[in-house]
């Protein structure tokens, strides 16, 4: 009734970053940004809601260098509705990741209050979180990758991090609400501008990652490049990131989604949920609910079939407030869902049209970040054969299942 399965190992080009935090210092005084910073003055540092690797310690150093010119820096949440839109959530979701005021050696800057900065030549209002804009600078760190819903030469990055996750729960409301009638990168030119003058940026830091997740590149940006270089960067990004070996798929079985793993839970970009992908995935099984996305289940709604135990540990209020912001209500929705794994998998393996269960093409893997590593069905044995990148680490295998009915590890 089920497919057997094969190990498999894909190689990826992973060029890393060994030492993130001296690299992080580098770049910070490659801008020799002394003239700029008077003694005592205060500088917002940014922080975002995604798990992005060595945040903690590029954060940490960022503001060990700002303090170390003289500086007064401060944290603030950055993550537009993230955190169940409330300033002690925000606070909570950093934590989680290593920042807070006790491991930073300075203040986390919590709160959901803007201030308007006026209107853009769209037509809608402009906020910036409050904290942020009555600082004396700000900087801005973020990854940069492909957004999890539109597509463009600037997706997800510093500039969203200005526009959206600065601007808190009222500004992700209104661009998401733009979005739906202009593309990023039009809003991002017609405010970007604005923004830039009348608020005192310093630079961004720009973090690309490998395919495992790791720091790959970490450079420096001042505010007048940001609309000119992002693009580049991203073209970098999405050349590193990891990627399913193949692109027609059955059943696409997950084991964890998360905030912690993608805006959606999963990576629109892997799983082919995103505007004119050549992925096609019939059917997807996601298994459980990461620790660190704290109940967020936003992306829930792209799978077909869950389980129990994932659908017990969503915070509602949560989801919803983050899928409202968002206006993606669809990615709320519950699959259907099922005590057991054995359950959701036998009732997904026939839901997949003529294609019989034991012949279908499954795949399962970690999470939409973890790709590496991962196992495929017997039906791609032709095409693991002519796949150069790919090790095979084991022989056929019939899925197991623990006596609860779920599958193993």
């Amino acid at each position: 009734m089920y497919p057997k399965m094969i190990k498999v190992r894909q190689t990826f080009f992973t060029q890393k970053i060994e030492d993130v935090s001296s690299a992080t210092e580098r770049e910070i005084l490659r801008l020799q940004l002394g003239s700029r910073i008077k003694t005592g003055d205060t500088v917002a540092v940014t922080a975002g809601s995604r798990g992005i690797s060595e945040i903690a310690s590029i954060t940490r150093t960022a503001v060990h260098v700002l303090k170390g010119m003289g500086a007064e820096p401060f944290i603030v949440p950055a993550m537009g509705s993230h955190g169940g839109a409330t300033a002690q959530g925000q606070t909570e979701v950093l934590a989680r990741y290593g920042i807070r005021e006790a491991s930073m050696g300075v203040p986390v800057m919590s709160s959901m209050d803007v201030v308007d900065m006026g209107m853009s030549k769209m037509g809608f209002p402009v906020y910036i979180d409050r904290y942020a804009a009555e600082a004396d600078h700000i900087v801005l760190i973020n990854r940069i990758k492909a957004h999890t819903r539109f597509s463009g030469r600037i997706e997800s990055g510093l500039v969203k991090m200005l526009l959206v996750g600065l601007g808190k729960e009222k500004a992700a409301t209104i661009y998401h609400r733009a979005i739906l009638e202009y593309h990023f990168e039009e809003i991002a030119h017609s405010i970007v501008p604005v923004l830039l003058e009348r608020l005192p940026v310093l630079f961004g830091l720009a973090i690309i990652e490998n395919a495992r997740g790791e720091v790959a590149e970490l450079e420096t940006v001042l505010p007048k490049k940001f609309l000119e270089r992002e693009p580049e960067l991203l073209e970098k990004a999405t050349r590193l990131m990891a990627k399913l070996p193949f692109d027609q798929t059955d059943l696409l079985i997950v084991d964890e989604m998360g905030k912690d793993i993608s805006g959606t839970g999963m990576d629109t970009s892997i799983i082919g949920k995103k505007d004119n992908s050549r992925i096609k995935i019939k059917r997807i099984f996601v298994r459980d609910l990461t620790d660190k996305s704290d109940g967020n289940a936003c992306g829930i709604g792209l799978a077909d079939f869950t389980t129990k135990r994932l659908v017990d540990k969503i915070n509602y209020h949560k989801t919803y407030v983050n899928c409202i912001t968002g206006l993606r209500p669809e990615a709320a929705k519950i699959p259907i869902t099922y005590s057991t794994d054995r359950e959701a998998l036998s009732h997904a393996l026939n839901t997949l049209g003529l294609v019989e269960p034991e012949m279908a093409r499954v795949i399962r893997i970690k999470n939409t970040n973890d790709l590496e590593e991962l196992s495929v069905s017997e039906s791609y044995k032709e095409e693991l054969d002519g796949y150069r990148d790919m090790e095979i680490l084991s022989e056929p295998e019939i899925m197991s299942f623990d006596r609860e009915g779920n599958l193993l590890s």
